[in-house]
């Protein structure tokens, strides 16, 4: 009898590069290729090196100079590197001049990005909205590679005589694969369209009911707080965009019901592309009475991150709603304790997290210090949530005041409402 070996799936290396500029520095960069890195590993490939160099701005025909470019390729070839990363957006040139150096795939952040979206989308909603971004991303970037169906008899086809007829033959592989992208696209596009109708129907048949959303960057703890709260089961993990889909819970407490929502991430330089297509989901955040900003408070760079999500919320016309932040993850908060002999300036790297907290405390009262892993200070975080949609509640409803009464603990309990 022959024995049965079970191979191993080879996992895919890669190499990431970035670049020091005038308006970006060192640790910036640094910060930037350790998020490209989680990005990597959660699209499943193996990050074995980093490549940075100091430019006044990007090679617009290879992104780095030619003498780094040969550094990158003489370590791919040495250690067997299966593809580079790049940590901006490259043009078509870019892509193409740089493969042909490296001779390995070549991916740049946006692609990476779509690729997480392709392999987390789940709904026909999602999948719908990540295939767009995907072929949008793709159109400006087809390239000349097959010239097999083109024909030129007779000439350019400017004058009278020589093409008459043969127009149509004459199209090249390029302008038929952009034809049936341009189609695929507008297709995609009246798919979405007839979504966003179905999606706008089932949010007005949830009735009158405050909308909460968590919003955040991603990978801050949505899921897991959505889950605590709606005690739910939302889809939650320690990888960059675990959530695609937005989840709406019904809530209620004491006899005070809302619906709560939980969204998909934000992140730096996110694809435009990305941001039209998940319009739809987006939509989740814009008609929200309240939005619950969740922010990482154990990140070295929660304050950019909170800049992103602003900005983000900016973009899709949410700025001015009712916020309130939730500093999470204080149990993996850490700092470098200063020598009383040091004389150096103290940075945010050497404030504890009771400093923090009272820094913080000072110039946005509206913020509450929680661990949802830990359950620390959960209580706390339900009561305020119950007095902010009690607020927005009797606003609304003014004559109701007297059916909701005080916060209790003991009543918090949530349901799942129809799935968009």
């Amino acid at each position: 009898m022959k024995d049965f070996v079970i191979s191993e799936v080879q996992v895919e290396t890669a190499v990431l590069v970035g670049l020091v500029t005038p308006f970006q520095d060192e640790r910036k960069t640094d910060e930037y290729l350790e998020e490209l890195e989680f990005l990597a590993d959660t699209a499943g490939a193996e990050v074995v090196g980093k490549f940075t160099q100091k430019l006044d701005k990007e090679n617009p025909t290879t992104y780095v100079g030619k003498g780094k470019l040969e550094e990158i390729r003489d370590y791919v070839k040495d250690h067997e590197v299966g593809m580079v990363i790049f940590d901006d957006e490259l043009s078509a040139k870019q892509i193409r001049n740089i493969e042909k150096e490296l001779q390995v795939k070549i991916l740049d952040r946006t692609s990476l990005i779509l690729d997480i979206f392709a392999m987390r989308a789940q709904t026909a909603s999602a999948k719908t909205q990540v295939e767009l971004a995907q072929y949008q991303y793709m159109l400006p970037r087809l390239t000349r590679l097959w010239t097999h169906l083109e024909r030129q008899a007779g000439g350019s086809g400017s004058g009278k005589g020589g093409s008459v007829g043969l127009r149509g033959p004459g199209e090249t592989q390029l302008e038929m694969d952009k034809r049936i992208i341009g189609d695929r696209i507008s297709f995609l596009k009246k798919q979405l369209e007839k979504i966003d109708r179905q999606k706008a129907t089932q949010r007005k048949n949830r009735g009158r009911l405050i909308r909460v959303a968590l919003v955040g960057y991603t990978n801050v703890g949505k899921s897991t707080i959505m889950n605590m709260l709606a005690k739910s089961e939302v889809f939650a993990e320690d990888k960059l965009f675990a959530t695609l889909d937005t989840t709406v819970r019904k809530v209620v407490v004491g006899n005070l019901p809302f619906l709560l929502s939980d969204t998909v991430g934000f992140i730096r330089k996110l694809p435009t592309d990305l941001v039209d297509s998940f319009k739809s989901t987006l939509d989740e955040v814009r008609e929200a009475d309240l939005l619950i900003h969740v922010v990482d408070i154990s990140h070295p760079s929660f304050e950019d991150q909170i800049k992103v999500v602003n900005q983000t919320l900016a973009d899709i016309d949410s700025s001015d709603k009712p916020t309130f932040l939730v500093f999470n993850k204080i149990d993996a908060y850490s700092y470098i304790k200063k020598d009383e002999d040091d004389l150096t300036p103290i940075t945010r790297a050497n404030w504890s997290l009771e400093e923090l907290m009272n820094t913080w405390m000072a110039k946005n009262a509206d913020c509450i210090f929680i661990s949802a892993k830990e359950r620390t200070n959960i209580e706390e975080l339900r009561r305020k949530i119950y007095d902010r949609v009690r607020e927005l509640h009797v606003q609304r409803f003014p004559y109701n005041d007297f059916l909701y009464p005080v916060y209790d603990e003991e009543d918090w309990s949530g349901e799942e409402v129809e799935q968009e």
